[in-house]
């Protein structure tokens, strides 16, 4: 199956001379709607929930969202240089500040947003599963958008395969142009649809605080390492320990530390999210 090319750039506004200083041009790309459709997402449904929770109103909602977004980014980008590009890191550190390369890491951009509901939790005295189990139900949305901006991309491909695979795809950016899965598609499905699926189900219901938290980190975490292994590891760094991938190493302490939170919602002391 051929890959259906499509431009990154939705559109793309020529360069212009303003005072003598040129801007410009200036191109909205797939990827960045789905960042903002993402968190448009989690902001609406934020608002719908925070009107019927005790405690939550609108303009905390917006606050988390601005903070997330914060922590989406910084996170994001530096998880991506620490985990993923290190060696070139310590090689030239100014690379961190290289955003108009690309690269962006969930692993660090989750940490991101831990640490912006720590911060938001700081300001108005809410706890930190307070704020997790409020907005973890919301986070698949935005895993799903992001993946459909990485297939628009034709980056983070899946492994070879070959026709016994119907749904297998030759992509332009893959410079021996072999069949593979369509990984950035699983991941749709997998990070975005059914993990949505399964917090909206198990939050519909009063649950104990951290409870649902805890279901994310599983969820996510199960999911990325099934998903890896149809996903091409990172060329520089390959296959590590135990021949699993970055984001599989990276995603297995998320696993047991969610079953761990698990354990301790419905064994420790009780309160409802």
């Amino acid at each position: 199956m051929e890959f259906p090319i499509i431009d990154p750039n939705i559109f793309t506004i020529p360069a212009v001379e303003l005072l003598g200083v040129s801007l410009g041009p200036i191109s909205l790309k797939w990827y960045g709607l789905m960042y903002l459709l993402g968190l448009l997402a989690a902001w609406w449904l934020g608002n719908r929930k925070a009107r019927a929770t005790e405690g939550w109103t609108e303009d905390h909602v917006a606050d988390v969202i601005f903070y997330a977004f914060l922590g989406i980014v910084l996170g994001g980008r530096i998880g991506y240089v620490l985990f993923y590009q290190f060696d070139r890191f310590l090689d030239d550190p100014v690379y961190l500040f290289n955003i108009t390369g690309g690269g962006m890491s969930f692993h660090g951009g989750f940490i991101g947003v831990l640490v912006a509901f720590l911060y938001f939790g700081h300001k108005t005295n809410k706890s930190f599963f307070e704020i997790s189990d409020f907005f973890a139900p919301f986070v698949p949305i935005g895993l799903g958008l992001g993946r459909i901006g990485n297939f628009i991309n034709a980056e983070l491909w899946g492994r070879v395969t070959d026709a016994s695979v119907p749904w297998a795809m030759r992509f332009p950016t893959d410079p021996d142009y072999l069949l593979r899965h369509p990984s950035q598609l699983y991941q749709v499905f997998i990070e975005g649809i059914l993990l949505l699926a399964l917090l909206l189900w198990f939050s519909a219901k009063p649950r104990p605080r951290m409870a649902v938290s805890a279901l994310f980190f599983i969820g996510y975490g199960v999911g990325r390492i099934v998903v890896e292994f149809f996903r091409q590891p990172d060329a520089h760094l390959g296959l590590l320990w135990f021949k699993l991938s970055m984001g599989q190493l990276l995603s297995i302490p998320m696993v047991i530390i969610g079953v761990t939170m698990l354990y301790w919602s419905y064994n420790g002391p009780k309160k409802s999210s």
